[in-house]
Parts: structure tokens; sequence; C-alpha cells
């Protein structure tokens, strides 16, 4: 079983955990988690990208001079993509840039992540993550505590006080666990969970949740 230790917001160490092995122990995977996280990047484009083509230019229906006797190249209409104010040749259309991936890829390739942070010293487990009050200085002195300079902090229930204080932080993102993405765990330098949200984590990534 992998273990990982457990502090608090201020850093002070007050407990320890195990870890199944079957999600925190894995081998380094880069080909499936590229794959992942390439799919979810172009999940994200919108894909309404569009250009006008000679059809969907309005006019040009009048040939713009004769065929022969001019000099000049033969021209069946004005809106040709040659043309000034003519349709464009060749350029972006709408397009629909969803991947599937299925299911059991994007867990594992989740769990590939969260091995590598827990190898690389990059995952902070904390018993509970508090503030009193909606305070961004607040927020910046757990970070530092933590040692953390870039980080994404895992949640496992909504918390108006912790959300609202690192939302304006640099290098900083406030999340709930059922939230967590690949995109972001790869964004960040570490990977802050709270030890209930650790919980959640573990029974959605073993196919409970």
């Amino acid at each position: 079983m992998t273990a990982v230790k457990i502090v608090d917001q201020n850093n002070k160490e007050v407990g320890s955990r195990e870890l199944s092995d079957d999600i925190f122990a894995l081998e380094t995977d880069a080909s499936l988690v590229h794959r992942v996280y390439n799919a979810l990047a172009r999940t994200q484009r919108a894909g309404t990208h569009s250009t006008k083509t000679v059809a969907d230019v309005s006019g040009g229906g009048k040939k713009p001079f004769k065929q022969k006797g001019t000099g000049r190249a033969r021209q069946g209409t004005t809106r040709a993509a040659q043309m000034r104010h003519g349709g464009v040749a060749h350029g972006p259309q709408p397009h629909d840039y969803n991947t599937r991936i299925n299911k059991k890829e994007r867990r594992r390739a989740v769990a590939i992540v969260l091995s590598d942070a827990i190898r690389e010293g990059r995952l902070i487990v904390v018993n509970k993550l508090a503030l009193k009050e909606a305070k961004t200085k607040a927020f910046i002195k757990v970070r530092d505590n933590l040692k953390v300079t870039s980080g994404l902090f895992v949640l496992a229930e909504s918390n108006d006080a912790i959300e609202l204080s690192g939302r304006n932080v640099p290098l900083s993102k406030v999340v709930l666990d059922g939230q967590m993405n690949l995109h972001d765990m790869m964004k960040f330098d570490h990977l802050v969970v709270t030890e209930d949200a650790l919980t959640n984590i573990e029974k959605r990534l073993g196919g409970e949740g």
C-alpha cells in the first residue's frame, strides 16, 4: 500500500493514510495521458469558426467582363476567391472537435497523474481547509504555509470562504473533487487535496463513484 502523510493547513503533520496501489501506484503512461489530455483540450473548442465560400457571398451573378478580347484572364464571377470581396477558398468551416474517450481511460489517466504527483512529492493531503471569512490574504497565508506557489486546491464540498478567497489568487484554483480534471491537474505544480476529497476521489477512480 502507498502511504501519504496528512498535514493541517499550517503544514504540521497530523497523521498518515494508506492508499490503494491500484490507483496511486501506477506506472507512468505518457501516451495515454497525452491522448486523454488532447481529447479534453479538443472538447473545449467551440468549433464555430466559419468563412464564406463563393456560394455564400452575395452578388456575383453577372460575368465581370466578356470572355474574349480584353487580354485578361477569363472570369465567371466577381465573387471568386481571387477577386476583391470574393469568397474564401478552403477556409475554416464549423467543425465538431469532440473526441470520444471511454470512462476507463479517463479514470486511468487521472490515476496515473496522481501516482506521478505522489512519487514526485507534489500531492499534499490536508485534514481540512477552512477560513473564518473570505479573505484573499488568509488564503495566501494558507498557501504559503503549505509551501505552494502554484496549486490546485481540491475540496470535498462547497466552501464559500475558501472558493471566494482563492478566486483572484494567481497560480491557484479551487475546485470540488467532482470537478477535478486532467487539464487542471497538469497545469499546476501541486495538488492540495482535503482528506474527504481524497476519499471521494478513491471511490470514483475505483469505480464506486
